[in-house]
């Protein structure tokens, strides 16, 4: 049995070659993984999660500096061109530690590594490296593209996508910005920390933070708004864009008013696509689209093919990549072994670094909306940062957690938090969500470090609530 990966440097590719690497010999005769990254690592390394967090870490130290009373002076300015060399320094490393895996695995019998692009022939017939390779099982693990939205002028004018702004070594003084969700959430104060004193949002909705209990996205904007001095509108759709002698010009409609912005620069934050352009899929008789891609990770069109990770536009988050590669691989096993594959399931578990990742937001499991949509009955509970003395101590007072949980049985089914330390308190809340404890059986005890003293009491409060 023949088995090829395109798109293996990527987290959800290396994850199913590790995992199929194993069986190579016994089910798989040849295993052939495909990327032409340049250099390669994936998209996690170079331009997603890892760069962006070390540029968030320089707007902390910033934000945290120019907001603590107990410090004179004016607040140190970020150095970019130390900034970006740290981050290239950094990920440069952590990009070869990848391709060493891979090309390690490449060193097995029966498997290789082709450095090239790869396209398709037909039903699992690929094109790559001058040769036509027939394998009997595909996993197309190639990632994501910046997607780009067709507005009115937008291929007139220059613009910043996330990936400029973590390259930049310098900053328009004003920008305006298309795209509130993950990645302009997280970029936004790092503009402001940089430079960017006159920084415009264009937010479609009442409140960023979709995923999120309205009150979250209510606390979002308040702390953007004050803390940052970002102006947001609401309610905002873009309608046109064009080149001005100074750089652009953004119309858009605001609550049924037209309004224009101008600005030196235009940041370009509107999400990602699954990077499927050159695979000439209709060759394989894949057509991508709206659910596309089964629960088992096969494709409808063909169950012999596999897509992972952000190529099939399920949910483009890193741990979420690594853990479909995982179960394509067994999936492609059951498969052949003539069994039944099992879907991929994941409780809901998302973090972003909001706040220059001073206040990130976190959800594990259900939200309050949620928990009401899925018809559940349940109890929730809330708490305010502020009234946690330890918040006050570290001079980041402000946020929430919420806590919602079974109200007969006490199961704890979800957790958000927008607030200090919220991201080191997603895991330990993942594991409560996944194994499904009783909120009554946590211990209620003093914590070390004291932080999480905000979760001991949503605790104690929903405790007291169940039935």
């Amino acid at each position: 049995m023949h088995v090829v990966i395109i798109g293996a440097y990527g987290s959800a590719g290396v994850a199913a070659a590790e995992a199929l690497s194993e069986h190579v010999g016994d089910w798989i005769d040849r295993l052939t993984m495909i990327d032409d990254g340049e250099p390669g690592g994936g998209l996690c390394i170079l331009r997603g999660c890892m760069p962006s967090k070390e540029v968030l870490s320089a707007a902390a130290h910033r934000y945290q500096a120019r907001h603590d009373p107990r410090l004179d002076g004016e607040p140190p300015r970020l150095n970019l061109e130390t900034v970006v060399a740290t981050k290239d320094r950094h990920t440069a490393a952590f990009a070869a530690h990848r391709r060493a895996a891979v090309h390690q695995l490449a060193e097995l019998d029966g498997v290789e590594f082709v450095h090239d692009a790869a396209r398709f022939l037909g039903d699992r017939v690929v094109a790559v490296d001058d040769r036509e390779v027939e394998t009997d099982y595909v996993v197309l693990a190639t990632g994501s593209t910046v997607n780009v939205p067709d507005l009115p002028g937008i291929d007139e004018v220059d613009y910043l996508t996330s990936a400029d702004v973590l390259d930049a070594t310098e900053l328009p003084e004003s920008g305006v910005v298309m795209g509130f969700g993950y990645v302009g959430v997280e970029l936004v104060p790092y503009l402001v920390e940089a430079g960017v004193a006159d920084l415009t949002v264009i937010e479609h909705d009442d409140r960023p933070l979709d995923e999120a209990d309205p009150a979250y996205g209510d606390e979002l904007l308040e702390l953007y708004r004050e803390e940052f001095g970002v102006e947001i509108l609401t309610n905002a759709t873009e309608e046109a864009v064009e080149p001005t002698d100074d750089g652009v010009r953004l119309r858009v409609d605001v609550a049924g008013e037209s309004r224009a912005i101008d600005a030196e620069a235009l940041f370009l934050f509107t999400g990602r696509r699954p990077n499927l352009d050159g695979l000439e899929l209709a060759n394989a008789s894949l057509s991508p689209g709206e659910g596309w891609v089964t629960d088992t990770m096969q494709a409808v069109d063909d169950e012999r093919t596999f897509v992972v990770g952000d190529a099939n536009g399920r949910e483009p988050i890193l741990h979420v990549a690594k853990e479909q590669g995982y179960k394509a691989a067994e999936n492609l096993l059951a498969h052949a072994r003539g069994e039944a594959p099992d879907p991929y399931e994941n409780v809901h578990h998302h973090v972003i670094f909001s706040g220059a990742a001073v206040y990130p937001y976190v959800r594990v499991g259900h939200s309050v909306e949620s928990a009401e949509e899925a018809g559940l009955d349940y109890v929730d509970v809330s708490r305010r940062a502020e009234d946690d003395g330890v918040f006050k101590t570290k001079n980041a007072p402000r946020g929430r957690a919420s806590l919602v949980v079974d109200a007969e049985d006490g199961t704890v089914l979800g957790y958000q938090g927008l607030h200090y330390h919220a991201d080191v308190m997603a895991k330990t809340m993942q594991v409560v969500v996944e194994l499904g404890l009783d909120v009554r059986d946590l211990p209620n005890r003093a914590y070390h470090p004291t932080t999480p003293e905000i979760l001991d009491a949503l605790f104690r409060a929903a405790s007291a609530k169940v039935r």
